[in-house]
């Protein structure tokens, strides 16, 4: 007994002074260094060894294997690597400039398809070639489309990867365009994977939990998503629409839980209240007109009594526009103190007065203030290009701290008449005419704005009286 315990005893000593002679050894030999003799992370070049690879490879599973490793290795960068790897995107992956100019002279001497298609294969980015094989990949739509919005967020502070977001946008244009996309109605039943999926991404009018979805579910409501084969249950675009009787002017009465459910053959409005694009990499890709259009005709398909298709939509640069504007001109100091006063919602005088002077302000927001050609406001400008028409401004229609934030409370009803909608669109996308209603011109006359503008004006010649 004692001797077999001697004999452990030795031999575990002789296992602890070989263990720290290993542990010893590992610590003295130098460690792999993180970075590249040039300042790249290691992790970085990589990924452009594995790119490289990739657009080498002719084997269809292989290039597989190797797509999914790379994005696996893209997913675990950290910051500075991932920022070194967009680098390393731009400066490895963008044309060649000889080749181009090149291939172009031939074209300009020789106007051959051969030609024309040489030109055409140097022009485009090698980027683009490599997204396309990792879009293959298990996963790859989705890392794609979170890499356009890591890029979007990047952008303002680092210009220089433009040319990699301008690629992905190119592709995912082409990947979701509507041929691809397939509309389905949510409801109580749809599965919830997709249910938590909608409270989580809600972006205009939040959900409160369970209890408030499911009377968003209800009979006299409408939920619909697009979704793409790529991405099976995660909603790209959804939108909300109540069934109403006539137009609405308010949105807290669409949202309470204890509204009574209307008996949808007793609707005569589907009132769009809500539209969330869920995947923010996917911004600037036209889905909205698309869902708005097949939920429209659904919709009318199910109730053909329903004539009236309109929003109940946020303005959402209302504010942030008056608050540039007040400096400029003195006619609104009247407005801002009163605007300053705490309880000027709830006094009726003040409200009344802030109301006579707020909504056509609103109008000439709508009608005249700019983004280049455009209208300033992004709300109006999604529904005027898909072809609706500005009908009314209501107030107070949005009394929440999200909507007294946004626009004072203010909301704006656009009509989509299928009859006009063709019609409103070429106007706008031509001429980027504004279709609106007569109430809202009048309106827009009648600011304090265009009161002070007409002031100002020079009274022509002709209108001028003569002396004495």
């Amino acid at each position: 007994m004692h001797a077999r315990r001697g004999t452990t005893a030795s031999a575990w000593r002789a296992g602890l002074k070989l263990h720290e002679f290993i542990g010893g050894a590992l610590r003295a030999r130098p460690r792999r260094p993180e970075t590249s003799e040039n300042g790249t992370p290691r992790a970085a070049r990589h990924l452009i060894s594995l790119a490289k690879m990739l657009l080498s490879e002719r084997g269809e599973s292989s290039g597989e294997r190797i797509a999914a490793e790379l994005l696996a290795a893209y997913q675990s960068l950290d910051e500075p690597a991932r920022a070194s790897f967009f680098n390393l995107l731009v400066r490895e992956f963008s044309p060649d400039p000889e080749r181009v100019a090149r291939a172009a002279e031939v074209y300009r001497q020789d106007h051959s398809p051969a030609a024309l298609a040489h030109l055409l294969d140097v022009v485009e980015p090698p980027r683009q070639e490599l997204f396309r094989r990792l879009n293959m990949a298990p996963n790859g739509m989705q890392t794609l489309v979170a890499m356009r919005e890591r890029l979007l967020t990047a952008l303002p502070a680092n210009p220089q990867w433009a040319p990699v977001e301008t690629d992905l946008d190119h592709l995912l244009y082409s990947w979701f365009n509507r041929g691809f996309l397939q509309l389905r109605r949510i409801d109580w039943r749809t599965p919830a994977i997709i249910l938590e999926k909608l409270i989580e991404y809600e972006a205009v009018h939040e959900i409160q939990g369970w209890q408030d979805l499911r009377r968003r579910l209800e009979a006299d409501r409408r939920c619909y998503a697009f979704f793409h084969p790529a991405l099976r249950d995660e909603p790209i675009i959804f939108v909300e629409v109540a069934l109403t009787r006539g137009m609405s002017a308010r949105v807290q009465p669409l949202l309470q839980l204890d509204t009574p459910v209307l008996n949808p053959r007793r609707a005569n409005c589907a009132i769009f209240y809500s539209i969330t694009n869920c995947q923010e990499g996917l911004r600037g890709v036209p889905l909205g007109s698309f869902l708005i259009k097949k939920v429209a005709e659904d919709i009318g398909r199910e109730l053909p009594h329903i004539r009236t298709y309109a929003t109940i939509s946020p303005v959402t640069g209302f504010r942030e526009w008056l608050e540039e504007t007040i400096p400029k001109h003195a006619a609104l100091a009247g407005l801002v103190r009163q605007l300053a006063e705490a309880e000027w919602l709830r006094s009726k005088e003040l409200g009344e007065a802030i109301h006579k002077e707020l909504l056509p302000l609103c109008g000439y927001y709508l009608l005249n203030a700019r983004y280049g050609r455009q209208p300033a406001d992004p709300v109006a400008r999604f529904h005027l290009r898909n072809g609706a028409r500005l009908e009314r401004i209501n107030w107070p229609a949005d009394t929440s701290a999200a909507g007294m934030e946004r626009s004072f409370g203010l909301m704006v009803n656009y009509v989509y008449r299928l009859s006009d909608v063709e019609r409103n669109h070429e106007l706008y996308m031509k001429e980027f005419k504004i279709a609106a209603s007569r109430e809202i011109e009048h309106l827009a006359k009648q600011s304090l704005l265009a009161r002070q503008a007409a002031a100002l004006k020079p009274i022509p010649p002709s209108r001028q009286l003569a002396p004495g």
